[in-house]
């Protein structure tokens, strides 16, 4: 994202070389570096860090004295940032090539509200996946020091601790690839760097164990009454029943472009997901694609893309022939796709059967201007939705909920929202309303329900009244059920209805929320059955096991008293779901009373008391638990998947009640 100040900009990537004895960063940019031994040397000293400052992905806090003997590319970002997305994979790629010479500091200074919290960036650096150190510059005491203007921005450090260049915008790797190996060498033969990989400790650790990773969107399919998971960190998109029980996955977890039969098949952190009959089509996103699922044979293909990023303003193709720039939602109309195109600012319009691909809205610039459809601006549009006469869509860098007329002589206008720099979370009419980052839309009976994303609100924007009225969250970071005003979401960004329940994909809670617009009341999707599903390996589970020790028991009777243990400064989610079930691996010696063997409650009550009639022999009871938890102080809310298997021995001595104290161990750090 390129604010309204500017120093450079993106869709112009330029290199700027610090020359300037008063300042950082001079801005005067030339085509080709001169890598000769003066300007590698440098001349204007890189500022320090502030001691105060909060540091994510390191055990420690890092400065560049410590550092000295290492190249340090500092990168300027915030997380709501489409081109600041774009720069990562560049990173990765130096900090692969130079792994014993470059230390890469994200520099986290924050454009929203939202944003300035060190959770927050804790999840953006889990579901981005980055594993350089990352710096909290919440007030950008470090952009001031540096002179920045512009995310992103990119600043090259040399060993001795010197400026030696900048670049604002996207592209970074073929700018700073020669001129960080033209400082290895020079620096190398003169012994002045230091050849070693930095330790860090990875925020990575702390990922919670479930079935979800960072959902993105959620599409309802009324006539079939099934669901589609955009399970983006996975990698793979779930297909389930109303109830949660999961009927086939798509693509096989890898990050990758391979079409095929679904167990083979691969994405890329897919976004917005679109069911038409048997087809699905799928915004996969850090491919640059658009996929389309057959339901019927199992089979992707790809239908939109090269597989490349497009240049910034992408333009017109047909099918695999055009490149796309991240794709983040989509939806089929009439014989025709539109795609909410975050990377060029616009929405784009495929026809199915010709695979001609164009701009529909959007004339690329970013910024909030209404008016004819391709004159128009929008800044990042990440939901789309349609009443069958008009787009809706929230436009997210400039917090705001957005229409485009089908027709092609028709217009965009703003329903909700001002412009890049203005956000907040008020209620009221079109002039006083506020949104901050909104990622979600979905039109359902005349209104438009919005995932309100930085606020963890829902929101519902009456589209011809041109207001804005809060539905449900309190604000807070949290994934408490209940009551809808009491309710808590963490950066939701996806939603669908059916059946006049709204879903809502809980992207940093990693769980799928349920509104019953009737009653008002929160609950989580309960999701089961991916072990049993085509395409997953049976038996597979990616929770934590706990072996218990063998228990003897008592022929006849027995009571299974189970309780859940959490350590201290934690508790369970108020009114929350918890999840429980029982088997046995054999059926001959433990029979379990009752007509179910699962529990599903919002209430907590511990002990839990399973009953079993027990016959000689030997047997290993089964437990499975799906448990949502809180730390009381950071609010970091979390849950864990636990099979726990107990041997039992079956005699005429022994318990008649065995009392199960089950600890819950959340990761270090957590």
């Amino acid at each position: 994202m390129i604010g309204v100040t500017l120093l450079l900009s993106a869709a112009r990537p330029d290199s700027v070389f610090a020359m300037a004895q008063n300042h950082p960063i001079k801005k005067s940019p030339v085509k080709e570096p001169v890598l000769d031994d003066r300007r590698l040397e440098g001349f204007v000293t890189a500022p320090e860090f502030p001691e105060d400052l909060e540091w994510l992905n390191t055990g420690r806090p890092l400065s560049i004295k410590q550092l000295a003997g290492k190249i340090i590319l500092l990168d300027f970002w915030t997380y709501c940032c489409i081109n600041c997305m774009h720069v990562i994979p560049d990173l990765k790629r130096l900090e692969e090539k130079y792994s014993q010479e470059l230390v890469v500091i994200g520099v986290h200074s924050a454009k929203f509200a939202n944003e300035k919290g060190t959770e927050s960036i804790r999840q953006a650096i889990l579901r981005y996946e980055i594993k350089h150190p990352v710096v909290n510059d919440k007030d950008m005491e470090v952009w001031s020091q540096y002179g920045v203007q512009a995310w992103p921005t990119s600043v090259l450090i040399n060993p001795k601790g010197k400026i030696i260049g900048a670049h604002s915008g996207e592209g970074v790797y073929e700018i700073f690839d020669r001129i960080i190996a033209s400082a290895v060498a020079h620096f190398d033969s003169h012994g002045e760097l230091k050849r070693s990989r930095l330790q860090v400790a990875l925020e990575e650790a702390q990922r919670p164990q479930g079935i979800l990773f960072f959902p993105g969107k959620v599409h309802a399919d009324p006539a079939k009454k099934r669901f589609f998971i955009s399970d983006s960190n996975n990698n793979r998109i779930l297909i389930t029943t109303l109830d949660g029980e999961v009927l086939d996955v798509i693509a096989g977890g890898r990050a990758g472009k391979k079409d095929g039969v679904f167990e083979d098949a691969e994405l890329n952190h897919p976004q917005g997901i679109f069911a038409d009959g048997e087809a699905l089509y799928i915004a996969d996103t850090e491919n640059h694609l658009i996929r389309k699922a057959d339901l019927s044979t199992r089979q992707v293909q790809t239908l939109f893309g090269t597989g490349r990023q497009a240049g910034h303003f992408g333009g017109a193709g047909m099918g695999t022939q055009v490149a796309l720039n991240s794709p983040w939602d989509l939806l089929a109309h009439k014989g025709k796709l539109y795609i909410a195109m975050a990377g060029s600012h616009q929405l784009y319009e495929a026809d199915l059967k010709s695979l001609q691909f164009k701009p529909f809205a959007g004339s690329g610039r970013e910024a909030r201007i209404d008016g004819p459809l391709l004159q128009a601006a929008l800044a990042q549009p990440s939901g789309i939705t349609t009443d069958g006469e008009k787009l809706y869509f929230a436009d997210s860098e400039v917090s705001s909920v957005r229409s485009a007329d089908l027709h092609p002589d028709g217009k965009v206008e703003t329903l909700i929202g001002e412009d890049l720099f203005v956000f907040g979370d008020a209620d009221g009419a079109q002039k006083k309303a506020r949104l901050q980052h909104p990622l979600g839309v979905v039109y359902h009976k005349g209104m438009l329900y919005v995932a309100d994303t930085y606020n963890s609100k829902i929101k519902i924007i009456d589209p011809i009244r041109k207001t804005s009225e809060s539905l449900a969250g309190n604000g807070k970071h949290g994934s408490q059920d209940g009551a809808a005003g009491e309710a808590e979401f963490f950066e939701p960004s996806g939603l669908t209805i059916l059946d006049d329940h709204l879903y809502v994909a809980d992207t940093n809670n990693h769980a799928i929320r349920i509104l019953d617009l009737a009653s008002g009341q929160v609950s989580t999707l309960k999701l089961r059955g991916l072990q049993k599903s085509p395409g997953q390996n049976r038996g597979e589970f990616k929770g934590r096991i706990i072996e218990a020790p063998e228990k003897k028991v008592k022929q006849g009777r027995v009571v299974l008293s189970v309780s859940f243990i959490l350590p201290s400064g934690y508790k369970f989610v108020d009114n929350g779901p918890f999840h429980l079930e029982w088997k046995s691996e054999e059926s001959a010696i433990l029979k379990f009373s009752g007509s179910s063997n699962q529990l599903d409650t919002n209430r907590l009550a511990f002990p839990f008391e399973i009953p079993i009639q027990a016959s000689p022999g030997r047997e290993t009871v089964v437990l499975e638990a799906v448990i949502y938890y809180c730390n009381k102080k950071s609010k970091v809310c979390l849950f864990e998947n636990l099979r726990i298997r107990i041997p039992i021995e079956v005699g005429t001595e022994g318990l008649s009640r065995v009392a199960l104290k089950i600890p819950v161990e959340p990761k270090a750090g957590v």
